[in-house]
């Protein structure tokens, strides 16, 4: 799936010379190109290590997820950014606390002592309620001085990464990194569903929107007959 949204990506940006439209098919490509190595990468048993926890057991940690995500969060995050119009400043703020909470989550994930590890999991779970919040204050404040196609389109995304991204920790805590309420099967189909909705779902919205196709998809208005 992953795949088939990287080449439907590529074959819809075919072709475009607007620089601003080219700026978001390249992120948006690279977004679902990255995460379609990392799966691949998964399924040939690359990036899959053993944990073994105090009073546990032995844990599969897939920690080529987060690699995944360590590249592909902050180019979403430049996306919906480069959208509502952000500055530089506001951009490397919001793409350094995104990557302070992908890495703490590793070290959750990869943390012996089971008690340590809802630890890093709460540290991580603050830093994305700040992304979440940057959203729905800086970056909606700056969406807002835009055209109206530009906020409709920037709402959708917004609320989209607010629900999803609300799931991941959730998915987490239950999973077989947390609690262990559902198993590895479960915990990894999860976030599948919502790595493709995240990320091919969000670029599918992206980029045939108004924001960015502007007016050259539009049907054209009906001619109206000159009077003589």
């Amino acid at each position: 799936m992953m795949l088939l949204g990287t080449v439907y990506f590529i074959a819809r940006g075919w072709g475009v010379s607007d620089p601003r439209q080219q700026e978001f098919y390249v992120i948006t490509i690279m977004i679902t190109a990255i995460a379609s190595a990392s799966y691949l990468s998964m399924f040939f048993g690359f990036g899959l290590t053993e944990v073994e926890v105090a009073g546990i057991g032995t844990l599969d940690i897939y920690w080529a997820r987060y690699a995944d995500w360590l590249f592909t969060t902050p180019l979403l995050l430049l996306d919906i950014g480069l959208l509502a119009n952000a500055s530089r400043t506001e951009l490397g703020g919001l793409i350094i606390i995104d990557a302070f909470m992908i890495v703490t989550g590793l070290v959750g994930a990869l943390t012996k002592v089971f008690m340590f590890r809802f630890v890093w999991w709460f540290i991580s779970t603050v830093a994305m309620i700040a992304v979440l919040y940057f959203l729905f204050s800086v970056l909606t404040t700056r969406a807002n001085q835009l055209d109206e196609d530009t906020q409709a389109t920037f709402k959708t995304l917004r609320n989209l990464i607010i629900v999803l991204w609300t799931l991941y920790p959730i998915l987490w805590i239950v999973g077989t990194e947390g609690a262990g309420v559902v198993g590895l099967f479960v915990e990894t189909l999860g976030f599948m569903v919502l790595d493709v909705l995240a990320k091919v779902g969000f670029g599918f919205i992206l980029l045939r929107s108004r924001a960015i196709v502007g007016e050259s998809d539009a049907p054209e208005p009906s001619a109206t007959p000159a009077d003589d």
